[in-house]
This record gives structure tokens, sequence and C-alpha cells, in this order.
């Protein structure tokens, strides 16, 4: 497509709207003013040649009467003509008009249907006063002139003005009504610009309102199905996703904030004791004094995991899965137990693996497997058991702790949610939320039921398969 000048790229878009359908209309018009103007030429031009052709005005009565009054020898007043300009042609080239006309210009043609070469022709010449003539010139025959001088020519002639003026006439209401439809087809385009364009409008100033003021609750009527429609629609569902995606970030600042405010104040209190009691000389018991350092350290432990959770959901491609690859699950999970087990050495953790390939990013679905697990691990009673089956790309992790309560269900899964029950225990209350947005990412879904028996809960991941790959990969 070739591009739009640069002087018409600066106009407004309606302004070019108005333009280009005034320009098509222009050429719509300018088409049909032409060819009507052609059609209605060669009718002229054929009526013309046929009202002389086939005109019985001149006979051999009328030639032989305009031959009398050219010789001087006419009785009586010779037949008017009408609208016709008639003149014999003599061999010789020599015209005889009938009055009151005088003589137009013959030529090679009209002489050679006078000598017989002919028996008729059809022409165009020009008048002595410059004015076209059409005519028609053909043989006739005097039967009262025995001998070679009986062949003559009549030439039969009418103004060419007959079409060219009604021509003129045409053309000039032609090109006015042509220039009133282009007005107003400009004028229509543009009003039609302005009418379409209106919802365009609205969505801009509604863009500029937001950039604004940062208001995302502003919405614009979307009615119909039309492209505009589908705009308005896309803005209205784009202001949506950001006014809950700042809800959301102003939720984790705040959930953040209250998360870190728990930790950091006991650290602090920690801290300022032991910064008292070596300002003051006064020691502290042993025995207290490494309970303060076991507390420090668990709190900035606990401190460490938060932001590395925190770090994980604000990643810039939090939202996107990383390149994804072929894994193992059942290694993946192996490598976890592994973890697990040192993280509750007074467990028993038994585990059934069946070999399950899945197509999703090693280090997150890693992180994935160990929360889980960790939850697991956690919430067991000391000298529990923790039951770990993978079966046809479903991983089961069973505990024996306290369990769910079903009203707690609907939210396990949300940032910083953590049930009434374990908001003493260690954690950020981000652990399943990862574990959930990995689990999606890799096209699986996961699930905490309820186990029977009413202790203890069930962790369901199931992920998709992909093929094995080959040996050595």
């Amino acid at each position: 497509m070739t591009p739009l000048p640069r002087r018409l790229r600066a106009l407004p878009l309606r302004s070019r709207l108005a333009l280009l359908v005034a320009a098509a209309v222009a050429v719509a018009v300018a088409a049909v003013a032409a060819s009507c103007w052609f059609v209605t030429r060669e009718q002229l031009e054929h009526q013309l040649d046929d009202s002389l052709t086939t005109s019985n005005t001149v006979d051999n009565t009328y030639v032989q009467n305009l031959l009398n009054t050219c010789a001087g020898t006419a009785v009586g007043q010779q037949p008017d003509p009408g609208s016709f300009r008639v003149q014999i042609i003599a061999t010789t080239g020599d015209p005889c008009p009938a009055p009151p006309n005088r003589a137009f210009p013959t030529t090679g043609l009209d002489i050679s249907v006078a000598g017989g070469q002919r028996e008729s022709v059809l022409h165009t010449v020009t008048d002595t006063d410059g004015k076209k003539l059409r005519v028609y010139t053909r043989q006739i025959r005097l039967d009262r002139r025995p001998g070679p001088d009986a062949t003559l020519a009549v030439s039969v002639a009418r103004p060419m003005s007959e079409v060219t003026d009604p021509l003129s006439t045409l053309a000039w209401v032609l090109v006015l009504v042509a220039g009133i439809g282009v007005v107003g087809a400009g004028a229509a385009g543009l009003w039609i610009a302005r009418t379409g364009l209106r919802p365009v409008d609205d969505l801009a100033h509604a863009v500029a309102h937001v950039a604004e003021t940062e208001d995302l609750t502003v919405r614009i009527p979307a009615e119909g199905e039309d492209e505009i429609a589908r705009l308005s629609r896309s803005f209205n569902s784009m202001t949506s996703s950001l006014a809950i995606s700042r809800d959301r970030q102003a939720q984790l600042i705040a959930d953040a904030g209250h998360e870190l405010r728990t930790p950091l104040t006991s650290l602090r209190t920690n801290i300022e004791l032991l910064v008292r009691s070596d300002e003051t000389g006064r020691a502290i018991p042993p025995d207290d004094r490494k309970a303060l350092m076991a507390s420090v350290k668990a709190q900035m432990t606990e401190l460490a995991a938060l932001i590395g959770d925190l770090q994980e959901l604000s990643r810039p491609d939090a939202a996107q899965p990383g390149p994804l690859q072929v894994v193992a699950l059942h290694d993946i999970t192996r490598t976890a137990l592994r973890r697990a087990r040192l993280r509750g050495p007074e467990l028993t953790i038994t585990a059934d693996l069946a070999p399950w390939y899945v197509r999703a990013e090693p280090a997150a679905l890693e992180r994935a497997v160990v929360n889980v697990l960790d939850n697991a691990v956690k919430f067991s009673p000391a000298g529990g058991t923790v039951e770990v089956v993978l079966h046809r790309g479903e991983l089961t992790v069973r505990d024996h702790g306290p369990g769910i309560p079903a009203e707690d269900l609907p939210h396990v899964f949300d940032r910083f949610w953590r049930s009434p029950s374990a908001r003493q225990l260690p954690g950020s209350g981000l652990g399943l939320s990862i574990v959930a947005r990995t689990v999606q990412q890799a096209g699986g879904t996961i699930t905490l039921t309820p186990a029977d028996g009413g202790t203890g809960t069930i962790a369901s991941v199931r992920l998709p398969g992909a093929p094995q790959p080959p040996p050595g990969v």
C-alpha cells in the first residue's frame, strides 16, 4: 500500500477521512460524468448523421430547380431546404449553393462522388467563418440531362454546433453537479467521520484522564459489535486489569509490610536487650543469652526466606515461565525428599515414585515440590509419617497433622494467607502461592483436600506428561 503524503498524515483523522471520501466521490462522479458526456456526444453525432443521410428534402426535382436557379432560368420560388445547407457539385468541383446560403468548401471526396468514383461520402469541413459543418455528399442522376453531365453530386450540410452547443451545456451542468456532489460528499464525510470517531474521542479523553489522574475506574460505554465497540471493551478490560494489578500490588506491599513488621519488631527487641546488657554491664544469664541468639538467628532466617519469596513473586518475568524442558519429575521429587528428611529428621517419610516426565522449568518445579514437602513436614507432629506417591503424573503428599479446616481451603493459595493455627509457625504464607503459579505455568493443577480419618491433609499435584528424552540427553 502506498504511504500517505506527509502533509495528509499530519491532518486529523476525521479530516483525512473527509478528504478521502471527497476524493473517492470526485473520481466516481468524474468517471460517470465523462461516460455520460461521451455517450451523449456519440448519440448526437449519430442523430445528426442520420438526419443527413435519411433526409427526403433533396430529391431530383429539388436538384433540377436548383440547377435552373444557378443557370438563371428558374421559374417561381426555390423550395426552402429548412435547416439544411444544400449545394450541387459538378465534376469540375464548382459548387452551386441553394439560396439564401452561400457555398461551403468542397473537398476531393465530394469531387470523387461527382465523378462517379464513390456513391456517397460523410465528412466534416470548416466553413469560411470558421464554423464546422457536417456534410453528406451523394450521387444524383438527372433524367432530363442525358450524357455524362447527367451525373452530379449533391451535398447536404448541417452545422456541428447542433452537437457541440448541447455538449457544452451538458459539460457545464455536469461540472456544476459534480462540484456540488464533491462538496456535499466532503461535508457528509466530515460529519460521518465526526460521528463515527466520537467514541475514539471519548477513548482519547479517557486515556488522557487516566494519564493525568491515574483514575482506573473510568469506563467507556461499548455498544454494538463494530471495531469501535471492541476497542472500547478492550480499553475497559485493560483498565480493569490495571486496577486489579494496582490493587494487588498495594495489597502485596501492605501484606509484605505486615509480615515484615513482626520479625523486625521481635529482632529489634532482642538486639536492644543485647545492646543494653553490654551498655549497662548487667550480664544476661547464659541460657537466656543463648535463647536470645537462637531467636535472632531464627528471625533472620525467617526474614531471608520472606525476602526470597517476595523476590520470586516480584520478578519481571514471574508471570511468564522460563525455558521449558523435559524433566524427570521422579528425580526432582527424590532431590526434594532428601532436603525434607534433613528438615524433619524425626519424621518418617515414605516414597513410592513411578517414572514420569513433564515439560517445565526445572528450578521452578523443584522449588514447588520442595515447598509442598516443607509444608507437610512443618505441620506433621513429632514422630509422624509423611507419605509421598507419584503415579501416572499425580504427585500426592499426605501428612498426619491437624489438617486444614473446610472454611480455610479456598484461601490456602492466596498470598500471605495463613490459617490461625499456623500463624505461630515459621513461614511467610507465600509458599503455596508460588507452588500454584509454577504448577499452572507447567499446565497442571494443585489441590489440597482433607485426608480420610479426619487428620492430615493430602496435597495433589497433577502435571501432563511429556515424551521421555532419549538416553544421554
